[in-house]
């Protein structure tokens, strides 16, 4: 929800220069009322980018801050729903090198002393209605600061001023600072500091926010009926792999609900854990030693350095799977390469509640097809994209959530199965049964996949990976696209790395103890077998051939697969709960690596496979939530 301040009289419209901040950080007005619609005529386009860094949204405070931190400081912080979550954060993003750099909070009327370049952070309230805000301190003097925003003032700063407002200081036993509207709450400011001296300690959930709760709709037969469009090839393909007009196998009726506490800590994670998997990744990639355990064919590894080099930013989307509940928020892998549920997060959950006549809450993956499309509008895709998937029921569907998603970009593209149609032309180019060029692909299929065939193919002579090409009628194999040099592929082949679950175990020894991680090894440790344990294969997929150990290694669950010859790890035992009769796993997408979105799968076993269901996720507010 964009921030205005009705306090103060606008002057100048949207996007007009207010002035300039130190650093020459441009200041903009953010009156949305003055907003020319022509030329910000969907979400998208309210999007602030500097290169391949996202800011914000135009011209809120959060996007100023950003930009400002980044432009004279080289450090982002993480993306957060509203303003006043960045109290929460603990670290910044280094850009140059992603690496993590402490951020300290410190209250209003600490004994630290405010800083310039610190960030000010406010509380939802009064003002600051719902969002929150966040500034820059840009000098401190005796008795009072100055501060830079946006979205407060509309009107254009007095020459060669660099700062909107100031606000009055006092100091005795800390510093106490005062705003100058008196319906707002200063929560204090944040430092990037190791100095932990007189900061807040990170800020926990409550235990009761992060539960899971069970909602029934009154059954007014509103699902027995066909209540999708079968002449839309979206909706048909759906109701074919799910052979009925259905959400899910279990009640129609029912739908799960999340509090907005829960949901904020879910955007933390996902912002935070991408940014660590991409740590634990570039620390395998330069470690042989440790790229061993991932069991990669050696003559691909050059090129997947090459691929981490070259595109490491170059991402559409991930999926995270998480444990959710009074014990807290627990992370279980990261799909990084080729992740599903997007078209029922996106698409059939906002039909669902439609058809319901559901009202209460809010889907989170309401705006992940608006994300996804604004993703591929920053990215280097050429203007043609081919899909390229799997025969398979459930890869139609998503495969045309994709579609309408470049389309909304701006981009063409074209779906192919398998690699029917696909050929070489004289020149040695790969072409479709069109002719067109392949050149950007965005595919369903896990870099496994082509692992697999690679593995298959090899003789152990090869100096370098066998890609071939041939002649018209000679056959293309999955391999040859997908390792084509000239072709761009979605995701990139790096992401093969935060998708092995062998990242586990580094992550555990790069952060141990995280709030978010469970302990993890490549070895069973008298810790695991002590207090259980799961055992997963390191490329494997969908919840296959995993088992669950409890106390004294009672295996509790064993799920079957085609992974069971690769190595495994072990991951500390942290069961999902169980709400009415399902064990509930949350998800949340990363699109461009920041939160993009959430879910809810759903099983009658402990282990979520290929075949579970999803199920209708709400997230409350506050008031709704304890009252439900």
């Amino acid at each position: 929800m964009p921030e205005r301040s009705t306090n103060i009289t606008t002057h100048d419209p949207f996007g007009s220069l207010l002035g300039y901040a130190p650093g020459g950080v441009a200041i903009y007005s953010s009156d949305y009322t003055t907003a020319d619609e022509a030329e910000f005529p969907d979400d998208a386009a309210f999007r602030s980018y500097l290169g391949r860094e996202y800011m914000g949204y135009k011209w809120q405070c959060v996007e100023f801050a950003r930009r400002y931190l980044y432009l004279n400081h080289g450090m982002v912080f993480t993306d957060v729903g509203m303003a006043y979550e960045i109290f929460s954060l603990r670290f910044l993003r280094q850009v140059t090198n992603d690496a993590l750099l402490p951020l300290q909070a410190f209250a209003n009327g600490s004994k630290r002393k405010p800083e310039a370049g610190a960030l000010l952070i406010w509380q939802e309230g009064g003002e600051f209605k719902h969002t929150g805000h966040v500034a820059i301190i840009t000098e401190v003097l005796d008795d009072k600061i100055r501060i830079a925003e946006q979205n407060v003032i509309h009107s254009r700063l007095p020459s060669g001023q660099q700062w909107t407002r100031e606000l009055p200081m006092r100091c005795s036993n800390g510093y106490l600072l005062q705003d100058t509207f008196d319906d707002t709450e200063i929560l204090g400011w944040m430092i990037q500091t190791a100095d932990t001296q007189y900061s807040l300690p990170r800020p926990t959930p409550k235990p009761e926010d992060l539960v899971i709760k069970a909602g029934h709709i009154e059954n007014k037969g509103q699902f027995e009926g066909h209540w999708l469009d079968e002449s839309k090839p979206f909706d048909a393909a759906y109701v074919k792999a799910m052979h009925g007009h259905r959400v899910s196998r279990s009640d129609q009726y029912r739908y799960f609900a999340i509090s907005e506490n829960a949901q904020h800590e879910l955007i933390r994670a996902t912002n935070e854990l991408h940014l660590m998997y991409l740590h634990a990744t570039d620390k395998v990639l330069q470690d042989d030693k440790l790229l061993q355990y991932f069991n990669i064919p050696k003559l691909l590894w050059p090129r997947l350095r090459l691929s981490w080099q070259n595109r490491r930013y170059q991402t559409i989307t991930g999926r995270l799977d998480f444990c959710l509940d009074e014990r807290g928020l627990k992370v279980y892998e990261y799909n990084a390469d080729s992740a599903s549920c997007h078209a029922e997060a996106g698409e059939i959950m906002n039909r669902w509640a439609q058809q319901a006549g559901l009202k209460l809450g809010e889907n989170p993956g309401e705006g992940l097809r608006n994300a996804l499309a604004d993703c591929w509008q920053h990215s280097r895709a050429s203007k043609l994209v081919h899909i390229l998937q799997d025969h398979d029921d459930e890869e139609d569907y998503h495969a045309l959530f994709m579609h309408q998603a470049l389309l909304q970009g701006g981009f063409q593209a074209k779906i192919i199965h398998g690699t029917e149609g696909l050929h070489w032309d004289n020149r040695g180019r790969l072409l479709d049964d069109e002719n067109h060029q392949i050149q950007s692909v965005w595919k369903t299929w896990a870099w496994e996949t082509m692992l697999e065939q690679l593995r298959e193919d090899a003789t152990g002579q090869e100096v370098a990976p066998p890609i071939r090409t041939g002649y018209a009628e000679d056959k293309v194999r999955l391999i040859d696209v997908l390792l084509r040099p000239e072709v761009q592929v979605y995701e990139p082949l790096w992401t093969a790395i935060p998708s092995n679950k062998a990242i586990l175990p580094v992550l555990w020894s790069l952060f141990p103890n995280h709030r978010y991680l469970l302990e993890a090894s490549f070895e069973l440790t008298p810790e695991l077998i002590k207090n259980g344990y799961a055992q997963k294969p390191i490329a494997g997929r969908r919840g296959d051939n995993v088992k669950l150990f409890g106390d004294d290694n009672l295996v509790l669950n064993s799920t079957d697969g085609r992974f069971g010859k690769q190595e495994n790890i072990y991951q500390q035992l942290w069961c999902l709960p169980k709400v009415e009769d399902q064990y509930l796993q949350i998800c949340t997408f990363t699109v461009g690596g920041h939160y993009g979105g959430s879910c809810l799968r759903s099983d009658p076993s402990r282990v979520i496979m290929g075949d579970s269901d999803m199920q209708p996720l709400r997230v409350l507010s506050e008031k709704d939530f304890q009252t439900k």
